[in-house]
């Protein structure tokens, strides 16, 4: 059985999902949640978690470690293995040293041991949000060489002109952007700019890229900046 999706009345919050088996836990984190304004989101096992963690409107997962169907860790090495940034904090009953390093280590941002003070539990996530609300500041412009990156406002200027993008050019353009230097995978690009599950192949990539080329390089030919990564993908050289 799935849970039901739960979310505020407000508008424009950050959104919450829960992923906990035990109900009366569920339903109580979810209500604290709300109340404290935030849109909520919960799954009951980790099929359903597995597949809404990759929603894109998720800000944070609060994430049991023994679910049915998938257990948390394997939801979280999926997250980290697709490359996906999403905070997530651990709840398990284990308490031992050994399980909470090997759950940072696969990439938990926080754990917390069952039982909990749902005070500290909601402060240690609201600390994890207001870190990743400042990274997002950070990063709501994107420079290299003459072009300009809004990411506020979803626009890309060169020397000041406009230049008019689709959205996944601007989203592919974004990801490259974001991390100059380092290498992606095709793989990695179609999960993260077209969506875990999306049915496409290699060639999508590689005719996004072409076009972006010929929008942003001054000589598509020999473009300065998007540089083909020879049996691996691409990287944006700044």
């Amino acid at each position: 059985m799935n849970a039901q999706d739960k979310s505020t009345q407000r508008e424009n919050t950050e959104t919450v999902l829960i992923i906990e088996d035990d109900r009366s836990l569920r339903e109580g984190l979810a209500m604290n949640f709300h109340l404290q304004g935030y849109t909520v989101l919960t799954a009951d096992d980790g099929e359903d978690g597995m597949a809404k963690a990759f929603d894109a409107r998720v800000d944070i997962i609060i994430l049991d470690i023994m679910l049915p169907v998938y257990s948390g860790l394997e939801i979280l090495s999926e997250l980290r293995e697709k490359e996906k940034s999403v905070p997530v904090l651990v709840l398990s009953a284990r308490g031992t040293t050994d399980n909470k390093i090997e759950s940072l280590r696969m990439g938990a941002d926080d754990y917390v041991t069952k039982p909990f003070d749902l005070r500290e539990l909601i402060a240690r996530a609201e600390v994890m949000l207001r870190r990743r609300r400042a990274e997002n500041s950070e990063r709501e412009k994107l420079k290299f060489g003459d072009v300009v990156v809004d990411l506020d406002e979803r626009r890309v200027m060169i020397k000041g002109e406009e230049v008019a993008l689709s959205r996944k050019e601007f989203d592919l353009l974004c990801l490259l952007a974001g991390s100059p230097g380092r290498p992606f995978t095709r793989d990695t690009i179609l999960d993260r700019v077209w969506g875990w599950g999306f049915d496409g192949t290699a060639r999508t990539v590689d005719n996004f890229i072409v076009s972006l080329r010929k929008k942003i390089e001054s000589d598509p030919a020999k473009p300065r900046h998007i540089q083909t990564v020879r049996q691996v993908g691409y990287r944006l050289e700044s």
